[in-house]
């Protein structure tokens, strides 16, 4: 893991304006092909989910950081994405103000809540102002604010890499649900992790 450098920053990630851009079939499942920027997106407490997105944007030079989730393994990245990952486990006292830090500075911020927390609009009020100043794009997982620009649910349908009593998982099937206000919800699962060649399979 990094501190947050100065410089310019390469990458295609970089040249999303209003959109944070997540390649491959996951971003396929995403309404434009990634995540709002400036905007908070609901997420389900699914790892896999979330790695593969932190995979993603930092893969394509982007930064990102991950608030309050000790547990979260980060095994699946390589060490150039982890050099663009900055990792606070233990926030402190004031979790949402270390958030609102860095949603000021980097492309993808995961702020994790141990227990379920429902922001009321003035409780959310400086994490939104602090989110809009910035151009990251803001998911929660175990907290929730009013309006969100899209929620996503993981579900973990099937594993890779396994076989009868032998071998590791290298990568899982995860059906995906995205919800957007005005929108009819969609559903698809998405293979994620070390497998040769991804595949969507978009169930009706």
């Amino acid at each position: 893991m990094s501190q947050m450098g100065g410089g310019a920053r390469e990458g295609s990630v970089v040249q999303g304006v209003g959109l944070l851009p997540i390649d491959g079939p996951l971003g396929a499942v995403l309404p434009g092909g990634g995540l709002s920027r400036r905007a908070v997106t609901h997420v389900s407490d699914t790892p896999g989910l979330v790695v593969e997105m932190l995979r993603h944007v930092t893969s394509a030079g982007g930064h990102a950081g991950v608030v309050g989730w000790s547990e979260l393994s980060y095994a699946a990245l390589s060490a150039a994405s982890l050099e663009r990952i900055i990792a606070v486990p233990d926030p402190g006292a004031d979790p949402l103000g270390v958030a609102g830090v860095l949603v000021e500075g980097l492309d993808l911020v995961v702020f994790r809540s141990p227990a379920t927390l429902e922001l009321s609009p003035v409780q959310a009020r400086p994490l939104l102002g602090k989110l809009r100043k910035g151009h990251a794009a803001l998911i929660l997982v175990g907290a929730t604010v009013p309006s969100p620009a899209l929620a996503l649910t993981g579900e973990v349908v099937g594993f890779h890499g396994i076989g009868r009593g032998t071998g590791r998982i290298v990568g899982m099937d995860v059906r995906v649900r995205v919800t957007q206000k005005n929108t009819r919800p969609t559903s698809a699962v998405v293979t994620v992790g070390e497998v040769p060649a991804p595949a969507l399979r978009v169930v009706r």
